[in-house]
């Protein structure tokens, strides 16, 4: 009987090597560079145009920076900054807890739905700015004031996107819990709030930019300090370039923030990612 010849042994196959123009290539289209390139490019026509319009009404980004050093060697921007996050970060941290807190609260019981519903309807419709003159005269110009605005004007979209994420659970999940012997408690902390973190992150996401707004507005109303006193002093004796700082710094704050509650959430539903991956 002939033997069958032997078969010969696998080799690897190096990975083809990208050439120098490739990897440019890559570099050049990336997102990061793209974005970056954006920048430049809105930077070098503002400083363009800005050169040639009268410095009441506009200033080009290089005496921006300049008046921004200005700020920042006298103290008073780091004290305007401290003004206004110390509040921010309170009532931001009171607007996730209790935006939370309603979502859940009418998703799981229906008759507190049915109780809520109404006022959550209606305050949200109700322009917050209208609303002011009352949060002042009740809780004050002071620290309190302006974190109750914050608070009025940021709750409404973590209570809306809880709410509906809580609903959005499909039945089949709670289902294959329930068959496995899991208690309401387990299927809550199990199923239902992880399936809603999408949902509850997106809402934190809309109230950062809210909040921010809210923050302003209120220093704009209440007692004049901050990074909202900064803008209302400037803006009265047409001091364009210093009036830019404390914008482009709310600026800054908002997308750091907002950043980082994508960052959070992609850690707080990994899991979601997984799931993508797999298909």
């Amino acid at each position: 009987m002939n033997s069958s010849p032997e078969t010969p042994p696998r080799q690897s196959v190096p990975a083809p090597h990208s050439t120098w123009a490739q990897r440019l290539r890559e570099v050049v289209l990336s997102p990061n560079a793209i974005r970056t390139a954006s920048v430049a490019v809105f930077f070098v026509v503002w400083e363009y145009y800005g050169r040639r319009m009268d410095p009441i009404f506009m200033a080009p980004p290089s005496a921006i920076f300049a008046a921004a050093l200005e700020l920042i060697w006298n103290g008073a921007l780091e004290k305007a900054l401290i003004q206004t996050l110390w509040p921010f970060s309170v009532g931001m941290a009171l607007t996730v807890v209790i935006g939370i807190a309603l979502g859940i609260v009418m998703a799981q019981w229906r008759t507190l739905e049915y109780v809520l519903d109404p006022f959550i309807n209606a305050l949200y419709a109700i322009p917050r700015i209208a609303l002011i003159p009352l949060i002042i005269l009740w809780a004050g110009l002071e620290f309190v004031g302006k974190v109750t605005i914050l608070v009025s004007v940021a709750v409404f979209p973590i209570t809306v996107n809880t709410y509906s994420g809580i609903r959005d659970v499909r039945g089949a999940m709670l289902e294959i819990g329930r068959a496995y012997g899991a208690t309401e408690w387990q299927i809550f902390w199990k199923i239902v709030l992880p399936a809603a973190i999408p949902f509850i992150m997106a809402g934190i996401r809309l109230a950062v930019g809210l909040a921010i707004i809210g923050i302003i507005v209120a220093e704009f109303f209440t007692a004049i300090s901050g990074l909202g006193g900064m803008i209302v002093e400037y803006a009265n004796v047409f001091a364009t370039a210093k009036l830019f700082v404390p914008i482009i710094v709310i600026a800054l704050v908002g997308v750091v923030l907002t950043e980082f509650v994508m960052w959070l959430e992609r850690r707080m539903s990994r899991w979601r990612q997984l799931e993508r991956e797999r298909f």
